[in-house]
């Protein structure tokens, strides 16, 4: 006769059904430098994650025993942060290899429902004027109301046949879009672009461009490189400047538009899942938008607790895919006359 194979919960062999939440781990119990150095944010940072996801990731489930939201934002720290789910990381906490998984699932959704809290453009006057200002500090650049460019996020293959998520380098990857202010908050994410599209075409069809185009400022414009064309909204350098105001332009231009290469490193090296040293994100293409996504939001959060953008060391990073930049100037008359009185009221 044949015997029936159960199959069992790690968890429920190690701990039983007696508990109705596993709180094995208590933050009171360690110090802030284990914290930080095991889940890379200090206490009192992850009790306010406690507090805004806490109701999300108490939700009612069919296990008779449901893992406390500490223990779950425990185990997604740790992931994000050392991009391993590591048998020692859930030895740490008391939980399966198999239960870090569906943490780091159930708080990224969480994340992912409040990115638009988090990640979002300024809406009143003086918060706009206050964007500007703090770009102008830097390189004396007028009008900036955000950088904008795209960074490489490898991901496993989806599978043999999809080709659109390989990029330049041969590599599968995300083609994330991005904006941010002068102390490197992002303004705007979307993480769901293939990797083989260029940026120029990642910014076309992304709702950036409509939200430029249909909703924001006029007064102001985004300074993005040259894989994008030149919008009214959007400035980009010259190609090849020949009076001194144009050599002005572009180095105030470049040196503002800084900012956002070093926000990218800082966000590799604090969430060292999306840096490429442990291999790729071995998820889906969706699943894996939404984990850089989460990281977003948790590097916004972290600077509005102060911890500062630029306090992280630059670490190694995924090689980024070089754009072939046909250097094709806009057709738009508009937009040429609007960097052409930039240059002579502000850098002549």
């Amino acid at each position: 006769m044949a015997v029936p194979i159960a199959v069992l919960d790690c968890d429920l062999l190690l701990y039983g059904r007696g508990h109705r939440t596993l709180d094995r781990f208590k933050l009171e119990d360690v110090t802030d430098e284990y914290l930080v150095s095991t889940y890379g944010f200090p206490r009192q940072f992850i009790y306010y994650l406690v507090d805004l996801l806490g109701a999300s990731l108490s939700r009612p489930t069919q296990r008779s025993r449901a893992i406390s939201p500490e223990t779950q934002i425990l185990a997604a720290l740790g992931f994000y942060t050392s991009g391993s789910f590591q048998t020692r990381m859930g030895d740490a906490i008391g939980i399966s290899q198999a239960s870090m998984s569906r943490c780091v699932a159930n708080v990224t959704e969480a994340l992912v429902e409040r990115a638009s809290q988090f990640i979002h453009f300024p809406e009143d006057e003086a918060s706009v004027q206050s964007l500007k200002d703090d770009f102008y500090g830097l390189a004396g650049m007028p009008g900036v109301l955000g950088v904008v460019d795209c960074t490489h996020v490898a991901i496993k293959a989806p599978n043999a046949e999809d080709l659109s998520y390989v990029n330049r380098k041969g590599l599968h990857s995300l083609n994330c879009l991005m904006v941010c202010d002068a102390r490197g908050v992002l303004l705007s994410a979307e993480t769901h672009w293939p990797g083989s599209l260029p940026d120029c075409t990642v910014l076309q069809q992304a709702a950036l461009t409509s939200q430029f185009e249909t909703e924001l400022h006029k007064d102001g414009w985004l300074l993005g490189d040259s894989s994008f064309f030149l919008r009214t909204w959007l400035m980009t350098p010259l190609h090849i400047p020949e009076t001194p105001a144009e050599y002005r332009y572009n180095m105030a231009h470049s040196a503002t538009h800084n900012v956002i290469e070093r926000t990218f490193r800082t966000i590799r090296s604090r969430f060292r899942c999306l840096d490429g040293s442990k291999g790729t994100l071995q998820y889906s293409p969706e699943k894996s938008s939404h984990i850089i996504l989460a990281c977003c939001v948790l590097h916004n959060i972290s600077l509005e607790h102060g911890l500062d953008v630029w306090s992280s060391p630059a670490a190694g990073h995924m090689e980024q895919p070089e754009e072939e930049y046909e250097q094709m100037e806009s057709m738009d008359s508009e937009a040429c006359r609007i960097r052409q009185e930039l240059l002579l009221t502000h850098f002549s």
